[in-house]
């Protein structure tokens, strides 16, 4: 049985996760996330909670350090949150294998989230890579973990 969600205090939670990568602010991250918070997919070597994320922010710091995500929709439904937003920045630094460009990127992400006791428990999340390659110009010799 899913529980029904303050929209209010959803929303602002909503907010301060995606804060949190914008910012690429584990610290933050800690704040809107369960201890054993699972990332879907997971990053290489991730084991559950918030820490997952430090070595992706490095590389994100690295290669779009000036990264913003803009929340364009918002749909909360009992425990679940989908998320709808846009990604942006400057390819400043090397991108899954790929050279800096310095090109201006804007892509889409998609998120499920599940709430539990007022933190982000359970992420699924989907990002429109084959549009990054495309506005970049090139696209990866190789993809992590192959």
């Amino acid at each position: 049985m899913s529980t029904v969600l303050d929209e209010q205090a959803t929303r602002e939670l909503i907010g301060r996760f995606y804060e949190a990568f914008s910012r690429k602010s584990v610290e933050l991250l800690r704040e809107v996330v369960a201890a054993d918070w699972e990332y879907i997919p997971e990053p290489p070597g991730a084991v559950p909670g918030p820490d997952q994320m430090i070595a992706a922010f490095k590389r994100i710091e690295s290669a779009l350090p000036d990264m913003s995500i803009k929340l364009l929709d918002v749909l909360i439904h009992g425990d679940r949150v989908a998320v709808r937003a846009e990604v942006s920045g400057t390819q400043s630094g090397r991108l899954l294998g790929i050279d800096p460009t310095a090109k201006p990127l804007h892509f889409a992400i998609h998120s499920f989230h599940q709430i539990r006791d007022g933190v982000v428990a359970k992420t699924w999340h989907i990002e429109d890579w084959l549009s990054v390659f495309k506005q970049i110009g090139a696209y990866p010799q190789s993809l992590p973990g192959d």
